[in-house]
């Protein structure tokens, strides 16, 4: 189950937003689009984020070609895991995330593992957990997620300088 907003008229008021508690399932299309099941509903979506881009997981509007919001995901982390990849890898191809141009360093602690890199945003730190790793993307690239659920693309790792692809490469396949 996923906590979702949508337009329609039998979710609750909560208020002034109407808001429901369904199942959504995301399945990847060879467009690049989402079909998305919800509440027995089947429709081919876009995602669209309502939400600042500094918090790229969180309020999430699938809409489709009528502009109509299908779903609204309030946070990536409570979809099932071949609902979150879909939506991860729609995300990257939407340019929700940060693109890392560079990594300056990563260091493991006790239970996490600090980045230092560089995006097109800028230099960022993040953390993610000892146990998740960078997962190689369907379009190539690969896709890391911190610990709050910020997003961040290496479209090209080989491309990266010499540093940064040896640094890249010490926690991937």
């Amino acid at each position: 189950m996923v906590a979702v907003m949508t337009g329609r008229r039998d979710a609750e008021d909560v208020g002034g937003a109407r808001t429901g508690t369904a199942e959504l399932v995301l399945a990847p299309r060879a467009d690049g689009r989402l079909a998305a099941l919800h509440d027995g509903v089947e429709s081919v979506v876009w995602v669209r984020q309502a939400f600042p881009w500094t918090e790229p997981g969180r309020f999430l509007s699938l809409r489709n070609d009528d502009e109509d919001e299908v779903a609204l995901v309030e946070d990536t982390s409570a979809l099932d895991p071949a609902s979150r990849r879909a939506l991860e890898d729609a995300l990257v191809l939407a340019g929700f995330v940060l693109t890392v141009t560079r990594v300056l360093a990563v260091e493991e602690e006790v239970e996490v593992r600090h980045w230092r890199v560089e995006t097109r945003h800028g230099p960022r730190s993040f953390q993610t957990r000892l146990d998740d790793w960078p997962r190689e993307l369907s379009g190539g690239g690969y896709l890391i997620k911190d610990v709050a659920g910020d997003l961040y693309h290496v479209t090209r790792p080989g491309e990266l300088d010499k540093v940064s692809r040896e640094l890249l490469w010490a926690f991937v396949d």
